[in-house]
């Protein structure tokens, strides 16, 4: 290590990776939103609006199927106009409107703290 690697560091710090906590609320934010979308989407959609966040492929789906056991969401098959295969959709169901967002203002929460 450099002097200079400190600066760098905090010039350009390193990606913060979502605990599944964050990726809960995440997911659930973007469906709200969005009204549905599928596991590379979410992942995209977090690098390009919040660029200093990533969200690996392991914590994104544990928390898919923990929204899933809880019967937060519901899966389905669609195609998806350009796409060779069908994708997996996610939509929050009609009994998790209100809980969702209540989470879903936590991850607002987290964020406008962060960038502050």
């Amino acid at each position: 290590m450099k002097l200079e690697d400190i600066y760098q560091f905090f010039e350009n710090p390193p990606p913060t990776y979502l605990c599944q906590e964050l990726a809960v609320c995440y997911i659930l934010y973007v469906l709200l939103q969005e009204g549905e979308s599928y596991g590379t989407e979410l992942i995209q959609r977090l690098e390009t609006e919040y660029p200093t966040y990533r969200l690996s492929d392991t914590v994104l789906y544990s928390a898919i199927k923990f929204l899933e056991d809880h019967k937060a969401i519901t899966g389905y098959w669609k195609k998806l106009e350009g796409r060779g295969r069908p994708r997996r959709m996610y939509q929050i169901s009609v009994e998790w409107q209100l809980q969702s967002q209540e989470l879903s203002r936590l991850w607002q929460d987290y964020i406008s703290q962060r960038t502050k």
